[in-house]
């Protein structure tokens, strides 16, 4: 038993059992024995809520007042009150504090108003009986009594199931029972204040008596008044009757509306469960849809790759018939220039251009076909083709546009190594670039790591 440090709370007022069945106690022996200790099991009913202060006492039986108590134990404190009725309540009294005698006791629920809101059957602490006895039995016994023994198991099981029938209809009774004590401790109530108003009005008119029995008639007519006072008062008694009546009505009412919500609350539910079967193929659909957007997307990267790889060649293209443009442009301003030069050689000769752009005058031929104003021949003729390199045999870097001829093999060898100095080589697949497309070069390079 734990450390008891202050007296639990108790009443003197002698109590009557309308509070007696808010708290149930289970699995009371008829008789404990003496030196162990005894756990007393215990049930709240849904109209009773436990506090910090309440106790349960052992009683002698035959009390009158809470303040009888042999020996008590206080209530475990629960954290959570929704677990009030799901978990098995008990308390276990020391068997130094239990009583030696073999009377008969009770468990009382006591709450910390000093009210006691339950009471257990009674029981007894006595030993158990020792005596050794010996019995024979043949094997018919045996077998008549084994019978006898199956026979009363079943009875018992049939006993155990019509009592858990019994104990539910018995706490049905019960709660039922505890709403009808609640409004008859209402009506008592307000009958006990009208009797002690009543009451207070006597004591009034007794004193008035006492001290006025000069004024006899004064008084008898003051209580003829008293008379139509109690009559009235009998009156809104019997109207609070009848509207303790139609508060009983109105709570059968609220009963069978309890169920038709109640009803009313299963079809919901099973509406509840289509809602949550047709969001669940919802769920499904979007996953499928997820997976179609993932492989759409995976497509679109792939494409938009593509894309990437195609506008960076078309850029590349670009650059090349830029590069290739400018060249153009650049060899037909030297042709042009070219063009000029022959001309002027040719009008220095006293040729016509324009006539013949592209002869070669008769005398660099030789034989008898030699211009026959000219007795030994152009003079010219020789150092034009001697001093002059050809068109085909001049090379144009496309980078500086620096000119390089065909004329010395130093000089072609110079013209490859100033290429190799102002292009860029792919390490991959050999592509060179102008050094001017760095970033070209290093985006195609990019391009082989991904």
């Amino acid at each position: 038993m734990e450390e008891i440090i202050e007296d639990p709370p108790t009443s003197a007022v002698l109590l009557d059992h309308c509070h007696f069945a808010q708290v149930i106690f289970n699995s009371v022996e008829k008789f404990y024995v003496p030196g162990g200790d005894i756990t007393c099991y215990y049930t709240l009913t849904q109209h009773f809520i436990p506090r910090r202060k309440d106790w349960i006492g052992i009683f002698r039986v035959g009390w009158k007042t809470t303040r009888e108590y042999y020996t008590f134990m206080k209530v475990r404190k629960i954290l959570d009150q929704r677990c009030w009725r799901r978990i098995k309540n008990h308390v276990v009294f020391s068997a130094y504090y239990l009583p030696k005698d073999d009377e008969y006791y009770q468990f009382c629920y006591v709450d910390q108003d000093g009210v006691v809101r339950g009471a257990s059957i009674p029981f007894q602490f006595r030993p158990e009986n020792e005596d050794d006895i010996l019995v024979v039995t043949t094997q018919g016994e045996v077998e008549e009594i084994d019978q006898r023994n199956q026979e009363l198991c079943k009875e018992n099981q049939e006993l155990k199931d019509s009592c858990v029938n019994l104990q539910k209809q018995n706490s049905d009774m019960q709660a039922e029972l505890q709403k009808m004590q609640e409004e008859l401790e209402t009506l008592k109530s307000i009958n006990k204040k009208l009797e002690q108003k009543v009451k207070e009005q006597e004591d009034s008119w007794e004193l008035e008596l006492l001290q006025l029995k000069e004024q006899n008639q004064k008084m008898s007519s003051e209580n003829e008044k008293m008379g139509i006072r109690i009559d009235q008062l009998q009156a809104q008694l019997l109207i609070q009757e009848k509207e303790m009546e139609e508060l009983i009505q109105g709570d059968q009412d609220k009963t069978k509306q309890l169920e038709h919500l109640k009803k009313e609350n299963d079809q919901l539910f099973l509406s509840l469960t289509d809602q949550r079967k047709h969001q669940k193929k919802l769920e499904q659909t979007m996953k499928e849809m997820k997976q179609k957007e993932t492989t759409a997307t995976k497509k679109q990267q792939e494409l938009t790759d593509q894309n990437f790889d195609l506008t960076r060649r078309l850029s590349e293209n670009e650059f090349i018939c830029k590069t290739l443009q400018k060249e153009k442009e650049k060899t037909e301003g030297e042709n042009d220039l070219l063009k000029r030069e022959n001309s002027r050689l040719l009008s220095y000769m006293g040729l016509d251009f324009d006539s013949s752009p592209y002869q070669v005058p008769a005398s660099a031929q030789g034989g008898a076909q030699q211009n026959p104003g000219l007795v030994y021949g152009n003079p010219y003729c020789g150092i034009q083709e001697s001093s002059y390199p050809s068109v085909a045999s001049i090379k144009k870097c496309p980078t500086c546009n620096v000119y390089f001829t065909d004329g010395m093999n130093q000089e072609e060898h110079t013209f490859e190594q100033h290429g190799q100095v102002l292009c860029l080589d792919c390490p991959v697949c050999d592509k060179s670039f102008p050094l001017d497309q760095k970033q070209i070069f290093e985006d195609h390079v990019l391009c082989h790591s991904l």
